[in-house]
């Protein structure tokens, strides 16, 4: 079964487009603390990850969207320059390794304790004076816009309901959907063109992909794609390839609706889905982000826009922006510091 820090949803990762110079191909996935660099592997670990000089910057689940002045790291490695590493087993460096610490839709993916403890390890793996941006739904952001969309649509403005509608989806779809992509996805690849707009403006290029599957434009995978709007509507529910059942999870599938039925079939497989890594198991608003940060020790918390940051030469990175787009529009940027003097760390401890 996959691990549950599989943390990246379909369209997410897909959408984490590698930057020029860095052109996306498949790896294998290996379980545990194996770091994978193409079909090579080592075992890595605070005495043996030898990162001399730069870059000393990491990226946490990365995807598809990475840099090779970072150090790349997710569960299932879409590039040689992605090293393999399961989060929720502690990240394989050694303190006072890294000078920034990135991570973009990941935190939510993992529970609130599992955040915490992926935090806390960012702290440890920091420099001194170092940077950590998190990049996270906004919760609060969803919630005010899901309330002024309700009231709208409550009093008769008809061109608000499908923001209302998406906005629900937005607050709730994520967090209960028992399969691939959800009603997300098979909302945005048929919504008329007429309503884009507001979608659009909240999913970002995840918005145009959907469309683009739906379409027959772009295949599932990044590919062109065939068949009838059905079909294509139906690729994009499907195209997290980490939640493939292998053939054990097959096998146990056939057991249980031999002997159990149809029902508990369905079960296993919403299992197996939702401890894959796409659904949301927590939701941050700048407050309780704010409130975990310094509980884990970080000080000067802020909350910025996607094209600010303390990490220097951010924006060359294309990270969460290129140009004047925004990858994940509907996000909350927060940084935060490792204090400098040792008098300050773990405010937790204290």
């Amino acid at each position: 079964m996959n691990s549950p820090s599989h943390f990246n949803s379909n369209l997410h990762h897909q959408a984490k487009t590698a930057p020029a110079g860095a052109a996306a191909t498949s790896a294998s996935n290996d379980k545990g603390g194996d770091v994978s660099l193409g079909s090579d592997s080592q075992r890595i670990g605070p005495d043996s990850a030898k990162l001399n000089g730069p870059p000393k910057r990491l990226n946490i689940g990365c995807g598809r969207r990475f840099h090779r002045d970072w150090v790349n790291v997710d569960l299932v490695p879409c590039h040689p320059q992605v090293l393999q590493c399961d989060i929720v087993q502690g990240l394989p460096f050694s303190e006072d390794t890294f000078a920034a610490i990135y991570h973009s839709h990941v935190l939510e993916h993992l529970s609130l304790n599992q955040g915490q403890a992926l935090l806390e390890d960012c702290f440890r793996v920091l420099s001194p004076g170092g940077f950590l941006r998190i990049v996270v739904p906004d919760l609060e952001q969803i919630a005010r816009l899901y309330l002024e969309m309700h009231e709208l649509a409550w009093h008769g403005d008809r061109s608000s309901i499908a923001n209302y509608e998406w906005m629900k989806l937005e607050l709730l779809d994520q967090l209960v959907r028992s399969h691939s992509g959800g009603m997300m996805g098979q909302f945005m690849a048929q919504l008329d063109q007429t309503q884009a707009d507001f979608v659009r403006s909240r999913a970002g290029v995840e918005f145009d992909l959907c469309r683009g599957i739906a379409q027959g434009s772009i295949g599932s995978h990044g590919t062109a794609n065939s068949g009838d709007s059905k079909t294509r509507i139906r690729s994009v529910s499907n195209a997290n390839p980490y939640v493939r059942p292998n053939w054990r999870q097959r096998f146990c599938r056939w057991l249980i609706k031999r002997f159990l039925g149809q029902d508990s079939a369905r079960a296993f497989d919403e299992s197996l889905f939702r401890n894959a890594g796409e659904i949301h198991r927590w939701m941050y608003d700048r407050f309780s982000l704010r409130n975990l940060c310094e509980r884990v020790g970080f000080v000067n918390f802020r909350v910025c826009s996607a094209f600010e940051s303390s990490i220097e030469h951010f924006s060359s990175f294309q990270l969460d922006t290129a140009g004047a787009t925004v990858y994940k529009p509907d996000s909350l940027f927060v940084e935060c510091e490792k204090p400098r003097a040792v008098s300050q760390t773990k405010v937790a401890a204290a």
